[in-house]
């Protein structure tokens, strides 16, 4: 799979599970239940312990893998060897935009003004992080379209059901989810992150 191909399913799912659990399994629950709520992107994030594991026991789903909250080079190297598809980070960080260029995998790094998001077009980020969203309105992506109109960007941070739609309206093409499904996890379990998917990826398509 190439990466406009990777980034094509991104953009075609629209939700993005960013998963970030307290050990591996953890973590697998979370992911195998937003799959079968139907969220196909997802987002395993280097905080989480043995992070490896997670990616070894969900090679046989039919996710796109991605790894998150990823700093440097190395753990990019590390997490695309592991089957990370693509690779997200907080901030821009230029060794990263190199080695995923080198291996044709798209990085999309958190950007939050215009200089940064400038700096990582140059560096061949295809779509950018808006990070964290929640101190941002949705009005945001027309703005900075107007000076830089090829700028794709997914919000993260602060996304949710009540303010998806809107984002997903003002020009996101994709957007990034966690805390919500960590929540629901927490509360009602492996259940209930299937059907908050579930919910997600309704509100996705009106």
């Amino acid at each position: 799979m190439d990466k406009h191909s990777i980034i094509y399913q991104i953009t075609e799912a629209k939700v993005v599970a960013v998963i970030r659990g307290q050990d591996a399994e953890e973590a697998i629950q979370l992911s195998k239940a937003a799959v079968e709520g139907g969220i196909r992107a997802i987002e395993l994030t280097y905080t989480t312990p043995q992070i490896e594991d997670v990616f070894k026991e969900l090679q046989n789903t039919d996710a796109l893998l991605g790894a998150g909250s990823v700093l440097d080079s190395e753990t990019a190297r590390h997490a695309i060897l592991a089957g990370a598809r693509f690779i997200v980070s907080p901030y821009f960080a230029e060794d990263v935009a190199m080695l995923c260029n080198r291996y044709g995998i798209p990085y999309m790094p958190g950007c939050m003004t215009i200089r940064e998001m400038a700096m990582a077009l140059e560096a061949g980020c295809d779509v950018l992080k808006l990070f964290p969203a929640n101190h941002f309105e949705p009005s945001f992506i027309r703005s900075v379209n107007g000076p830089l109109p090829n700028v794709r960007i997914m919000p993260t941070g602060g996304i949710n059901l009540d303010n998806m739609k809107e984002w997903l309206h003002a020009g996101a093409v994709a957007t990034g989810i966690g805390s919500d499904l960590n929540k629901a996890y927490q509360s009602g379990g492996y259940e209930a992150v299937v059907e908050l998917s579930k919910k997600y990826m309704q509100k996705s398509t009106e």
